[in-house]
């Protein structure tokens, strides 16, 4: 099975688009740093939030499919994923990104890889840097963390493997409810929860305190190469999602949910029907750092996607052609606005 990492390969960025800064060092942010101020980070501060759905509810299926179709993300609680184990991959992850810049640097990622320490993938294609850092895992974390603590790397690994087995678990129920609400065929789907279809990463983020947050951005626009991504939040805001109609909307941290959005590849196997929603991470909202961890659902990159569950006979067609995980990612990584547009029919 083809991974996402190999994937990347093909994909090489510069060393200087990899290292990020280092923020204990910085009093005053860098121009390099300073966004546009008029308007860019403005939001609907009212009382409008995101679904939160409670999975133990009778009728959640049609309501997390509901929330995919009408926003494209949604809080999920009741999960059955353990409050503790969530404590202890927020404590692991604030434990990486408080090491000093030296020692992180030590599991910097390479220029063509995709596992370590370094800036976001979607850096260079924005003019401005970001205020952020981040350590992305896929398979085992065991020799990045090695590098990073010597003596005291297992702990970080088996909290991190546990986390992702049981997110796997929680992406698995969820891609089962929205094929089921969408009226596909379990023929159809039959490959759901298969290792062979599906690869996953794990992506720890950090957003360390900023001297000027109204100026900075933490992650900039970008919608998700995934068929879902499962988010979670520390209690610092931060996060916006855009909805159309209403602009950019604070999805405000509830203890012990996870944040679900649609990807990319669930895009196109529902034939837009659910939005890929597209998100950002503000720092205005942050006054201290804020501490997040990303589980990315993906196919295997050799993976053919396709709408599905259309019928003709109705009136459905397919928007967009078939096409490989893989040579989407190639598409995506050359044209980060709108790569859907080239394999629309």
């Amino acid at each position: 099975m083809a991974t996402l990492a190999e994937a990347c390969k093909d994909y090489s960025l510069h060393l200087h688009q990899i290292i990020p800064l280092d923020f204990d060092s910085i009093r005053t942010l860098p121009e390099s740093h300073v966004w546009p101020e008029s308007g860019e980070f403005e939001f609907n501060d009212g009382q409008l939030s995101i679904p939160t759905i409670d999975l133990n509810d009778p009728d959640a299926g049609n309501l997390i499919g509901h929330a995919c179709e009408t926003w494209g993300v949604f809080q999920v609680i009741h999960h059955n994923i353990p409050l503790n184990l969530l404590h202890e991959v927020e404590s692991e992850t604030r434990r990486l990104f408080s090491l000093p810049a030296r020692q992180k640097l030590k599991a910097l990622r390479s220029a063509g890889g995709a596992v370590g320490y370094g800036r976001a993938r979607i850096s260079h294609f924005f003019n401005k840097h970001m205020w952020h850092e981040g350590f992305t895992i896929m398979g085992s974390p065991v020799d990045h963390a090695r590098q990073l603590w010597p003596h005291d790397y297992q702990r970080f690994c088996d909290v991190m493997e546990g986390y992702e087995k049981k997110m796997k678990e929680l992406a698995t129920t969820l891609m089962r409810v929205i094929f089921k609400y969408l009226g596909i065929s379990e023929e159809q789907t039959k490959w759901v929860g298969s290792p062979g279809c599906s690869s996953a990463a794990l992506q720890l983020n950090s957003y360390p305190y900023c001297p000027d947050p109204n100026r900075a951005m933490g992650l900039a626009p970008h919608t998700d190469t995934s068929f879902l991504t499962i988010l979670h939040q520390s209690s610092t805001k931060g996060l916006q999602i855009f909805k159309e109609g209403v602009g950019w909307v604070l999805v405000y941290p509830t203890s012990g949910a996870l944040v679900v959005n649609v990807g990319d590849f669930l895009h196109i196997l529902s034939n837009a029907r659910f939005p890929n929603v597209l998100h950002r991470v503000i720092m205005k909202e942050c006054k201290q750092q804020r501490f997040s961890v990303a589980f990315f659902h993906c196919p295997s990159t050799d993976f053919s996607l396709f709408p599905l569950g259309l019928s003709s006979s109705c009136g459905e067609f397919p928007l967009y052609r078939s096409v490989s995980a893989a040579e989407y990612i190639g598409i995506k990584a050359k044209n980060i606005d709108n790569p859907l547009a080239l394999i629309r029919i």
